[in-house]
């Protein structure tokens, strides 16, 4: 092993076999603030935002070539500002006040590093990162300290899934990418996964071509865990998946399973053809309906909850209508507080628009408020008040356009600007006719 470089050395971990990272030149807690020429004491380190001030670059990830220890001589930068080394922080107290400002990874804990001048936190592994790794997950080539800028391109951890910016370690030839603290984290030889496979998995670090008995895809650089004795292959990230889920494609909810009976079957998602031998997920009241593992778990109709052992509450398009019947053909509407009749239009008259999706109301039934001039199509007054749709993974909420910026959106379905009552999640929003 370079020792430039630093690897994983094997270690026995409370009675387990783990492959831990080891850098021969920096000790796992340096124990000292201010600079001094004592070879018994260890280096200081600069912030992260110091070390790109250095570097020019036009690309959205480029290679850093700097040290990461803090240097005396530098004490200025073009913009003319101290640069000071970073302060090491061992609380007797866990810190749960925001986490790390390179990976935005887990609360910064008990040891961290904190910058004075930026005033953020950093964990000891994106501080203390080796320019080069070599790691078991990726074998075949060395792994380089990079930085992304994530405003021009999303990148994910190979480790973890994560969206991976700032520092990052990145294979350029096979476009593999790790957070530094995900890439120094022990890694164990036998992994006991009770929901995917009755025996332990094993390690297994040469790249080759293995199709995953979950996903059902061959995709050489993720890492990898087999069963020897079944001849059982998962990727890491496969392991943990869940077994019963919602997906916005469909009604009713979709559990996991390892095979399928042998019949042609057509995923739900993507409408491509279902290798029976793989892991599929599967609706227990549509006996028909089945759907790839990747195609279920994207973040594009699944909202990351795992819903096994919660109780399945009433589908969201059977709750209270958005209307309470008053009389024959008078009702009261959610977003109104007179009462609404009910009318048929025989007048073209292009300025008389509904309320709720703002299109003109030309002939056929529509309910008139007996107060105000407040009118709406009937199909419109009908919309229910909460939708799953098939382009968002969460149930969408009608509201009126009153709360939103100038009282107008853009409506994410067509990409149109439109006012009057909109379906709502968060930064998601599509006007009633979109729906």
């Amino acid at each position: 092993m370079d020792s430039s470089v630093g690897g994983f050395y094997e270690v026995e971990k409370d009675g387990n076999l783990v492959l831990v990272y080891h850098h021969p030149k920096y000790c796992p807690i340096p124990q000292t603030q201010t600079v001094t020429s004592s070879s018994d004491l260890q280096p200081l380190f600069l912030c992260p935002r110091s070390r790109r001030r250095k570097i020019k670059s036009y690309s959205d990830t480029y290679p850093l070539n700097s040290s990461p220890e803090y240097v005396l001589s530098t004490t200025t930068t073009s913009h003319d500002h101290h640069v000071l080394p970073l302060f090491w922080c061992n609380n007797k107290e866990f810190d749960a006040d925001g986490g790390c400002y390179i990976c935005e990874g887990s609360n910064s804990g008990t040891d961290y590093y904190f910058c004075n001048y930026c005033s953020i936190k950093l964990h000891k592994e994106c501080i203390q990162s080796p320019l080069i790794i070599k790691h078991p997950y990726h074998p075949e080539h060395y792994l380089q300290l990079f930085f992304h800028d994530d405003n021009f391109r999303k990148i994910e951890c190979l480790c973890c899934g994560r969206k991976a910016h700032w520092l990052i370690y990145h294979c350029t030839t096979c476009q593999a990418f790790m957070h530094p603290i995900c890439a120094m984290k022990p890694i164990p030889f036998l992994i006991d996964p009770p929901k995917k496979h009755i025996h332990p998995l094993t390690f297994f670090p040469r790249q080759t071509s293995l199709t995953c008995n979950v996903c059902g895809l061959l995709r050489k650089i993720y890492p990898t865990y087999v069963c020897f004795r079944c001849n059982f292959v998962t990727h890491n990230d496969c392991m943990n998946s869940p077994h019963i889920i919602k997906i916005s494609r469909h009604r009713h909810r979709i559990s996991f399973t390892f095979s399928l009976t042998s019949r042609e079957w057509f995923c739900g998602v993507c409408r491509l053809s279902i290798n029976v031998d793989y892991g599929a997920y599967t609706c227990d009241t549509c006996s028909d309906y089945v759907v790839h593992s990747i195609c279920a778990l994207g973040k594009d109709v699944w909202d990351g909850k795992e819903l096994e052992g919660i109780p399945e509450i009433i589908d969201i398009t059977e709750n209270d209508g958005p209307f309470e019947v008053i009389s024959e053909g008078v009702i009261l509407y959610f977003h109104h507080n007179h009462h609404l009749r009910l009318e048929v239009s025989n007048v073209y008259d292009e300025n008389m628009l509904c309320q709720a999706c703002a299109i003109p109301i030309y002939e056929g039934n529509l309910y008139v408020c007996m107060e105000c001039d407040f009118i709406l199509h009937e199909t419109c007054a009908k919309a229910p008040r909460r939708i799953q749709h098939a382009l968002h993974p969460h149930p969408l909420v009608l509201e009126v356009i009153n709360s939103f910026t100038y009282n107008t959106f853009r409506c994410n379905a067509c990409d149109r600007g439109s006012i009057g009552f909109a379906y709502h999640c968060r930064m998601e929003v599509m006007k009633i006719p979109c729906s």
